[in-house]
């Protein structure tokens, strides 16, 4: 009789590029009218998610559940009703439990068959130059070593983002120059979507109008609350993680928490000088708010980030 568990998988790692391929090789391994669901930990309660997981579906009888966060679910009592529902799952749902950790609590993790677990990893120092150069080159335009440093610098250190940045550079530069530092500073930064992550940066900056600003564009594009505070706390426990490096924040030591271009070693330096005694002041204002969010309903969620977004820009 074959393991229901067998139809978990773990896409675990902060490269999003290779991840996102992934899902997609194992959403094309699935039949067609297969049905998705995407859920995100800490957004949605997991006793939701478990009973969606346990019920069946009137409309397919094939589904495919994505979980996105994972590494959100610690508590005993959930890890273990996870781990649970992973081990029983119906033998027509397939279940992808997504993070940008490189581990889950242990409890899911040792449900997951060992065949189905995978890591991606950023890409070492020495391939991102080489990846971002033959991308252009594969496009049939020209950049300068200066430019490509710039790109590095300025965007997220994974294959997917690098990937739509670059894009977006060839739309607005187009193909007929070599492109330059100059150009990709220019670009980018009056092109660059927000994210939670750049909201983070203009917290570690105090600089609550544009923290403001971005929240109100993250809005806009449909962005939830908890989703963004999910990403918020995960930057303050590297945060966390920075100021357990004890002042010795050379390359290496950056790198083995996570933090690897200079944008992200800039926020984390302004942060820690926001925050001299750690981040769990933060982290505690965080998890404050988050149950606000989730008690309150969405007419107040706006109100509530606002408010949580000016206490952290306050000084600590």
């Amino acid at each position: 009789m074959k393991d229901p568990a067998g139809n978990s998988f773990l896409f675990l790692g902060p490269e999003l590029g290779e991840k996102l391929d992934a899902l997609n090789e194992l959403r094309s391994a699935l039949p067609a009218g297969t049905e998705e669901t995407s859920f995100y930990a800490g957004e949605t309660p997991l006793q939701e998610i478990v009973s969606i997981l346990r019920n069946g579906s009137l409309f397919s009888e094939r589904r495919l559940f994505l979980i996105k966060n994972a590494d959100l679910v610690k508590k005993k009592d959930e890890a273990e009703l996870l781990a649970s529902s992973v081990k029983n799952l119906d033998s027509g749902a397939v279940l992808v439990l997504v993070s940008d950790e490189t581990r889950l609590d242990k409890r899911i993790e040792d449900v997951v068959p060992k065949e189905n677990k995978r890591i991606f990893w950023e890409l070492f120092e020495n391939k991102k130059s080489e990846w971002v150069a033959n991308f252009f080159r594969r496009s049939l335009c020209r950049i300068d070593e200066g430019g490509i440093r710039a790109i590095l610098e300025m965007i997220e250190n994974n294959t997917d983002a690098l990937g739509r940045e670059c894009s977006r550079l060839i739309l607005f530069l187009g193909k007929d120059k070599t492109i330059t530092a100059e150009d990709v500073e220019h670009c980018l930064a009056h092109t660059r979507e927000e994210s939670a992550f750049t909201l983070f940066a203009a917290i570690a900056r105090g600089n609550f109008l544009l923290s403001l600003e971005i929240f109100r564009s993250l809005a806009a594009s449909k962005q939830s609350a908890p989703a963004i505070t999910a990403v918020l706390a995960w930057c303050f426990r590297k945060l966390r993680d920075y100021h357990a490096l004890g002042g010795n924040t050379s390359d290496f030591e950056l790198k083995k928490i996570g933090i690897t271009t200079s944008r992200a070693r800039s926020d984390y330096a302004e942060a820690s000088k926001r925050w001299p005694r750690g981040a769990d002041s933060a982290l505690a204002l965080i998890g404050e708010y988050e149950y606000l969010l989730r008690s309150s309903g969405t007419a107040w969620e706006e109100i509530l980030m606002d408010k949580l977004i000016f206490r952290l820009c306050l000084p600590s």
